[in-house]
């Protein structure tokens, strides 16, 4: 996060970070934050990825994807929030098939994220 903002500041131009924070109103336990923000990136739901415009210039590619692949499943992430929770409460067979579409989906933005980040640079 802090090389994010770093490079953000630093490019001269508009920046923008985009950050997953947790919230008391979804139903995460606040001393568990840290954890519940560590599911989302191991689950791949959350991406970290920087897009630095400056690295074209020095024949680098400009997306450095900085999250593994997915190790643990979508459904440890998205089931310590109530706004998952509620509706696997309310209709488990539709919450199910949205958690494996959800999954499927998880595992092909990877790839792709994965894909661009390992194109050449500019100069290549």
């Amino acid at each position: 996060a802090v090389r994010a903002i770093i490079e953000a500041e630093a490019f001269d131009g508009p920046s923008l970070v985009l950050a997953y924070s947790h919230c008391i109103g979804q139903g995460v336990n606040m001393k568990k934050g840290l954890e519940q923000q560590k599911k989302a990136v191991q689950s791949g739901h959350w991406i970290l990825a920087r897009y630095n415009p400056a690295l074209i210039k020095e024949g680098k590619n400009p997306l450095q994807l900085d999250s593994a692949a997915p190790s643990i499943p979508l459904e440890e992430y998205i089931y310590n929030e109530n706004r998952y929770n509620s509706l696997r409460s309310l209709d488990p067979e539709i919450a199910a098939g949205l958690l494996k579409e959800s999954q499927e989906d998880v595992l092909r933005r990877y790839k792709i994220y994965e894909h661009w980040a390992a194109m050449p640079g500019a100069s290549e």
